[in-house]
């Protein structure tokens, strides 16, 4: 019996449940058929450096399959009924969706293929412990962190899935314009210098920072300046590499950097169940007492914030090193969500928006719930008071200013601490670096105003 394989976040071969699912079901007499959908409604607003991400992760992956991997273009909802139908498929098999467009969309196809008699079989998860398993001693879902990550590690995980011996692989064809628009859209000229992709390049960034720069990392990972993060993030959103995968690694290391890492994959896990119990928190405030905060909708300060064109160098070199390689350090993405949202008071969404099309790593719960965590709407007990100081945070975490003149070029000529303030320095900004376009002390005493006015307001 022929089954189909659809893969979505999970673009890999190895510690892939769904494949060894796939395989059983399909026998030794009959086969595999993997297949990926470029659906337009999640690929076209994308920015070009996500996309590209993604075209070449699908290239890589085709050599992973032997040359195998079937690519079609358009709406699943049609199109993996009509595959399955097609190659006498009896199942198709999935990694379970959480995220609240997938999972509608997955509801649609597996209607659509109980027409046809046609099996849906859920394995696995893009997480290594799908949402909705951790409970606390009432049954219910966390929306603290700390708590949940403790009954994270005491739920557990299961090791790595093995891959399945002797799996026969498919091709259906008929995707060749497919394929090539996807080699198009991999070597689109003017693209930022990407990481290399797919699921071998993966596991040799893994295999390079166990080696060298786990033991650091608890110390380096919050320095922009340092190369002190695993740059696994990319790999994780596309599922090129599975969280278990890492997390069996990490067991058998000790020291503050494997639970620091630990640590930072269950805040992973924590958004993500967040959202699979609060679909809605992906566009509004998870905390309704602050749903009557007021915001501002400056479009001028808005495109200054995306343009990297603020008068704060930290924020200015966050935004810039994401345009130019649709990524971004932990920390910055913290202090600039910051600014846009407390010294512009720009509502979380329109940030959480501008990530979600550039970054290359997006995720959507830990992106949502990244921000309003900053914004002080989410999971956090009590961040309203929370404002991050742009020049106290870069002299903090960029200390020697390498991080500034590396990606704020008007700033080069600025040695040391002075990259952070350069309206101090005698020599003053070069190549017409902006002033600030707020005053950071009075906007963040206008922020606290208005937090705790809607405080008072949902208080009666």
């Amino acid at each position: 019996m022929t089954a189909l394989l659809w893969l979505r976040r999970d673009l890999r071969r190895a510690d892939l449940p769904a494949l060894g699912a796939a395989a059983r079901a399909a026998g030794e007499d009959a086969g595999v058929a993997a297949v990926f959908v470029v659906d337009p409604e999640f690929f076209e607003p994308a920015g070009e450096v996500r996309q590209a991400w993604l075209a070449r992760t699908l290239l890589a992956l085709r050599e992973s399959y032997e040359g195998r991997l079937s690519l079609r273009r358009g709406d699943p909802v049609e199109l993996i009924p009509e595959l399955a139908s097609a190659i006498g498929a009896t199942s198709v098999h999935v990694s379970r969706e959480t995220e609240p467009a997938g999972a509608a969309r997955d509801a649609r196809v597996r209607e659509q293929l109980e027409r046809h008699r046609i099996a849906w079989v859920e394995t696995g998860s893009p997480y290594a412990v799908t949402p909705g398993r951790v409970v606390n001693r009432q049954g219910a879902g966390f929306q603290v962190f700390t708590p949940f990550s403790w009954a994270w590690r005491d739920h557990g995980w299961r090791a790595p899935a093995e891959e399945p011996e002797g799996v026969r692989l498919l091709h259906p064809g008929g995707d060749e314009d497919v394929w090539r628009m996807v080699t198009e859209v991999a070597g689109r000229p003017g693209l930022p210098e990407l990481p290399e992709a797919g699921e071998e390049a993966a596991l040799r960034r893994w295999a390079q920072f166990l080696e060298h720069g786990l033991a650091d990392y608890a110390d380096h990972r919050d320095r922009p300046d340092l190369d002190g993060t695993s740059m696994m993030s990319p790999y994780l959103a596309l599922g090129a590499v599975h969280p278990r995968t890492l997390l069996f690694d990490l067991a058998s290391c000790s020291g503050p950097g494997a639970t620091t890492y630990a640590t930072e994959l269950a805040w992973r896990e924590f958004y993500a169940d967040v959202l699979w119990r609060h679909p809605e928190s992906l566009a509004r405030d998870l905390r309704p007492q602050l749903q009557g905060l007021a915001y501002d909708d400056d479009t001028e300060l808005r495109q200054a914030w995306q343009q990297g064109r603020t008068g704060y160098p930290i924020v200015d070199a966050g935004m810039r090193q994401l345009l130019a390689t649709g990524w971004m350090h932990n920390r910055v993405r913290m202090i600039t969500a910051s600014f846009l949202t407390k010294d512009l008071h720009q509502w979380w969404p329109a940030g959480a928006a501008w990530f979600e099309q550039r970054l290359i790593d997006a995720d959507l719960a830990s992106n949502a719930h990244g921000w309003q965590w900053t914004a002080g709407t989410g999971t956090d007990a009590a961040p309203y008071f929370r404002v991050f100081n742009p020049v106290l945070q870069g002299k903090k975490f960029d200390p020697d200013g390498d991080y500034v003149r590396r990606w704020v070029p008007e700033l080069r000529h600025l040695p040391g601490v002075l990259a952070h303030e350069p309206w101090k320095s005698p020599k003053g900004p070069d190549q017409g670096y902006p002033d600030r376009i707020v005053d950071h002390d009075r906007e963040r005493k206008v922020t606290l105003a208005r937090y705790q006015l809607a405080r008072e307001h949902a208080d009666k």
